[in-house]
């Protein structure tokens, strides 16, 4: 389903460079079908304090720990972490 979801979010984004519209509204509508199925996502407010209580919890300070960081986000929340965001976030945390 995650598949999926990322496949329409992408197709989205090429269409509506193309100037698709017809394609981005159909692709849209099958997303928020898929999304439907799927746990709730967690918030940027919940997923930024999820990360920072695991930095805090492991005691990471540097770059180099964004690796084990995000194994340990996606270990304890999978199915409710955008990978991506959280990874934009732990860059952020951990200059």
């Amino acid at each position: 389903m995650r598949r999926a979801v990322k496949q329409r979010k992408d197709s989205i984004e090429q269409y509506e460079k193309g100037g698709r519209m017809d394609l981005v509204e159909a692709e849209k509508a099958e997303l928020q079908i898929l999304e439907s199925y799927l746990p709730q996502g967690m918030s940027d407010q919940e997923l930024e304090a999820a990360v920072r209580a695991i930095v805090a919890e492991k005691g990471f300070t540097n770059a180099r720990d964004v690796g084990p960081l995000m194994k340990e986000v996606m270990a304890r929340h999978r199915g409710r972490v955008d990978g991506k965001r959280a990874q934009e976030i732990a860059r952020q945390l951990l200059p």
